[in-house]
């Protein structure tokens, strides 16, 4: 699960840039130029550690190029913002693959409730789908401090709030099947 995190990190770095830098400055167009050039050193870095880059470390810097020089040229903090929602629609896209989130769990989760972990795949898809969908209504405001408000606060809460409810929820699932799995054993 470490790595997952990681993954996003690494994924919405140049988001984050762009919140420290904007809250620091204040200034979007600043904020933004850090961002790509944060983008591109950790491209760069990746390389020079000689890193394997998959599909999504091209897009997203491919993303903030684009999508911050669109900013950069009209002054319109919009494109910039709407960036993580293509994150989350292309993490939500690959958690739809059946079964994706068993390698994830621990052994005693998968042999006992693994219809219950695609489930909650799909579930975790559905989120990201929403959140998705919620950065872009929320960037087509403009207004940067409810986007930053959204993607710091709601969009980490609904993730934490989610994994919280899928730990308990696995948890009482996988109790109550080895209690039914004792019982019918006992002579």
């Amino acid at each position: 699960m470490a790595n997952v995190f990681r993954q996003l990190f690494v994924d919405f770095f140049s988001a984050i840039v762009f919140l420290a830098v904007y809250a620091i400055t204040g200034d979007v167009l600043i904020a933004t130029g850090v961002a790509i050039a944060g983008a591109i050193a950790q491209f760069i870095l990746a390389r020079l550690r000689q890193q394997k880059l998959d599909f999504m470390t091209y897009a997203s810097l491919a993303l903030v190029i684009v999508l911050g020089g669109a900013t950069l040229l009209t002054h319109d903090p919009r494109f910039v913002l709407a960036k993580p929602s293509i994150a989350h629609f292309a993490i939500g896209a690959v958690m739809l693959r059946k079964g994706w989130m068993l390698r994830y769990m621990p052994a005693i989760v998968t042999e006992t409730i693994p219809d219950y972990v695609t489930i909650a795949g799909y579930a975790w898809a559905a989120l990201m789908f929403a959140l998705g969908a919620g950065t872009i209504a929320v960037a087509m405001t403009g207004d940067i401090k409810l986007w930053a408000f959204y993607v710091s606060v709601v969009a980490v809460g609904a993730k934490v709030i989610a994994f919280a409810i899928q730990y308990v929820a696995f948890r009482v699932l996988v109790t109550k099947r080895l209690r039914a799995a004792r019982a019918t054993v006992a002579p």
